[in-house]
């Protein structure tokens, strides 16, 4: 089972960065396409990046491209989203998903494993 450990949000302003991290526990994932989903108060959980699990694709939804920037570090086993000049609707929880040799999938039907969430806020 892949357990996977979301940290790093937190109350912004906008226009500030913040940067989440995602690992898992127990194990490694080298092997594993890496996304980052967002739910906002009354709205479905949306897409926002992935990373192909040979870690040389990525995709992004174009509300962020050109903001956020999805990267990982092998030898931490973690997986990053940096989001740069956030915006008051960038607020939401942030969960990160999983899926063995995945490719840049948007759906999250897609994907078997799933973290907790860390809350993102940014005020305007």
């Amino acid at each position: 089972q892949v357990q996977l450990v979301e940290s790093g949000g937190g109350l912004v302003q906008a226009g500030d960065s913040l940067t989440l991290s995602c690992a898992p526990s127990g194990r490694t994932l080298s092997s594993y396409s890496r996304a980052w989903f967002r739910q906002a108060p009354g709205k479905e959980r949306e897409f926002v990046a992935v990373l192909g699990w040979t870690g040389d694709s990525t995709y992004y939804t174009n509300s962020v491209k050109g903001r956020f920037t999805i990267f990982r570090d092998n030898a931490k086993n973690t997986v990053y989203l940096q989001m740069d000049s956030l915006k008051p609707e960038d607020t939401a929880v942030y969960y990160c998903a999983a899926r063995l040799y995945g490719g840049l999938f948007r759906n999250s039907e897609d994907y078997p494993y799933w973290g907790q969430g860390t809350q993102v806020t940014v005020s305007s």
